[in-house]
This record gives C-alpha cells, sequence and structure tokens, in this order.
C-alpha cells in the first residue's frame, strides 16, 4: 500500500475561532458528511476544547447510510439525488434533531473525478440547520478532491462563525 502525503488546507486558525466562538455561546455542534467523510468533524476535534461543543457526527458516505443514519428519506433521495440542497438540508437537519444538537452541518457532492448523478465534478451542496430554520450552500468548484473537501471544510467553519457571531 502507498502511504501518500494528503493536502486539504485546513484554516486551522479559524477552526479554533469556531471552537471558541461556540464555547462563549454555549452552543453544541454537529455533523453529518458524504463527501467530506468526516473531515469536518477531525478538523473540530483537533482543536483543544472541541470535546466542548462538537457532540459528534456520521459519516454517510453510502447513500444507504444517510437513509440508516440520518434518517433522510429515500424517496427524496430518488427525486432529487445525493448531490441536491434538499438532501444536504435533510442531512442537516434529521442530524440535529437526533443529536439533539444547537448547530448542524452537512456536506453532500461529488468530489470528482468525474460526473455523478449527471451531476459535474466539484458540485457540492452544504447545510446549516438549527431549531429555527435550515439554510443551504451550493458550491461548483474546480479544485482537486482532497482540496475540494477541505475547501468545503473551511467554506462551513466560516459560515457557523458568521451565524453565531449573529445570533442573538
Amino acid at each position: 500500500m502507498m502511504n501518500k502525503e494528503v493536502e486539504y488546507n485546513i484554516d486551522f486558525d479559524q477552526a479554533q475561532n469556531l471552537i471558541e466562538l461556540a464555547k462563549k455561546k454555549q452552543v453544541t455542534i454537529s455533523s453529518c458528511e458524504s463527501f467530506t467523510a468526516g473531515l469536518f468533524s477531525a478538523t473540530l476535534a483537533s482543536i483543544p476544547g472541541a470535546s466542548w461543543v462538537l457532540k459528534g457526527g456520521f459519516v454517510t458516505y453510502f447513500t444507504e447510510m444517510k437513509t440508516t443514519l440520518a434518517h433522510v428519506d429515500l424517496d427524496l433521495i430518488q427525486q432529487k439525488g445525493v448531490v441536491s440542497k434538499e438532501c444536504a438540508m435533510a442531512m442537516a437537519s434529521q442530524t440535529r434533531k437526533l443529536t439533539n444538537s444547537d448547530y448542524s452541518v452537512s456536506f453532500t457532492g461529488n468530489a470528482g473525478p468525474s460526473s455523478m448523478e449527471g451531476k459535474p465534478a466539484g458540485l457540492f451542496y452544504c447545510a446549516i440547520a438549527t431549531k429555527e430554520q435550515t439554510k443551504f450552500f451550493e458550491y461548483q468548484v474546480d479544485l482537486e478532491r482532497n482540496h475540494l473537501r477541505g475547501y468545503a471544510v473551511n467554506q462551513m467553519i466560516q459560515e457557523l462563525i458568521h451565524d453565531l457571531e449573529h445570533a442573538k
């Protein structure tokens, strides 16, 4: 087996800012990750103090895991696909409920190298769910797959920081 070093370009300073802000606001975070395969949770867990805010999450790389672990409706997946805003929103909202967390973030998309569900490589959707709302984010980015995964994690860390800074 080849030992190949992987680079994701994670912004650990921002991850630390998120952990500190979530601790200050006394909120918890969970995740449901498909194409990022746990990178978001692993990034937060690498920061001292993460155990105060990171409740946990699900890695739902296979479609079956989205329905089994995160309770995403199979009809939704069959109609909209796993690479869709609807799937991202269901992943985030269901995971927030299942983990009883204040915020849940989801990641679903196509890291490539070829199209999936007729959707191009580099297309991904994320969502952030709270008790009040679930909002989605759509991205089309031309990056190598592991840089794309890191990019997605960085984007959601930034969005969570923004939400926490503007929360009442």
